[in-house]
């Protein structure tokens, strides 16, 4: 009874947060700078129709804003190799003000997505700020992860609804991340993991929002909390969203319209997929096997592709024919042979 009463007031507690979240954030449709291109456009400022926007702050000086929102480096400016890689600025609307990052393009485009970061073959668990770490000395495009809500509403990283003996939901966050890893590494937040991939710009995130077990509704603060922090970490330009849960995902895109969202379950049509704006497919490999057409049907719908969880190199070589645009998998360095070897 008195757990019942717990995950009643759980919900409950989920719902006025999810009632009372922001609506639509105010976002840029791109947010990477090109290397050697002067006066380079970047990105335009998504805002309602009509409405003005200014940018208010740039210590750099190098950027400037058109009437019509779009963000470009000044008409003899450039950066290059040697420039640093973030640039904050400030936009200001009739809502008030708010700030990114720019970000020098340096980004890996190879297709290999390190599941759960790079822990395989290395003394790292999953989910791990090591594995995050190996993903990034690995060379991986990028490092997929899993989230979930406390009990007490934090982000925190993990796979299975239980780690350590504990239920993700039913535990405080303070709890959980007393839970020790391998190599003497702990259990991460989503602000961890965060401030560990903007020290560099080479590999990004792959944030997967976990379906609660709790409904609905606590899917949608999952990934209502995980965008809020990915804005106040200013960190868009590194972040990507995954989820089995279509409400996550359509949240998501409510929240902020330009994030790339792919979804993971293989149960709607690609027609519907398109539909809800969603970025692209993120399937289990053997769909691709099934269906040696999908990733053409995906693609006439301008929809991203990736498969998952492709260990074997037969089964690697097979979607790099295919020619999907990423692959996720818990053996990068595996992929990476392979790739640089059809070279």
């Amino acid at each position: 009874m008195k757990k019942l009463f717990f995950l009643l007031l759980t919900l409950l507690v989920t719902s006025v947060m999810f009632s009372q979240s922001g609506k639509e954030l105010l976002t840029l449709d791109n947010y990477l700078i090109p290397k050697n291109k002067k006066g380079a456009v970047i990105g335009k400022v998504i805002v309602p129709k009509g409405e003005k926007v200014s940018l208010v702050k740039d210590n750099s000086k190098l950027f400037t804003i058109d009437k019509q929102g779009n963000i470009s480096l000044k008409k003899d400016a450039a950066i290059n190799d040697s420039s640093p890689y973030r640039y904050e600025i400030t936009l200001k609307t009739k809502d008030g003000e708010k700030s990114f990052e720019l970000v020098k393009d340096d980004f890996i485009r190879n297709k290999v997505i390190a599941h759960r970061g790079a822990w395989k073959n290395h003394s790292a668990s999953q989910n791990s700020l090591k594995a995050l770490k190996k993903a990034i000395e690995t060379g991986c495009e990028g490092s997929e992860f899993d989230v979930w809500l406390s009990s007490d509403n934090k982000v925190v990283l993990s796979h299975d609804p239980t780690i350590g003996g504990k239920t993700v939901e039913e535990t405080t966050a303070a709890e959980l991340f007393t839970i020790e890893l391998k190599d003497g590494d702990h259990l991460p937040s989503l602000e961890e993991y965060i401030k560990c991939i903007k020290e560099q710009n080479k590999t990004r995130l792959v944030l997967e929002v976990k379906t609660s077990r709790m409904g609905k509704a606590r899917s949608e603060a999952v990934a209502d909390s995980c965008v809020q922090i990915v804005h106040r970490m200013k960190a868009q330009a590194w972040t990507d969203y995954i989820t089995f849960s279509f409400d996550a995902a359509k949240r998501i895109r409510e929240l902020d319209p330009t994030a790339k969202v792919l979804y993971l379950e293989a149960d709607k049509s690609i027609e519907e997929v398109k539909e809800a704006k969603m970025s692209g497919i993120d399937y289990h490999y053997s769909n691709f096997l099934k269906d040696t057409e999908l990733v053409n049907k995906a693609k006439a719908a301008g929809l991203l592709t990736n498969a998952w969880t492709v260990n074997k190199e037969e089964d690697m070589k097979t979607m790099l024919r295919q020619g999907l645009d990423y692959i996720t998998t818990d053996e990068p360095e595996l992929l990476m042979k392979i790739i640089a070897n059809l070279k």
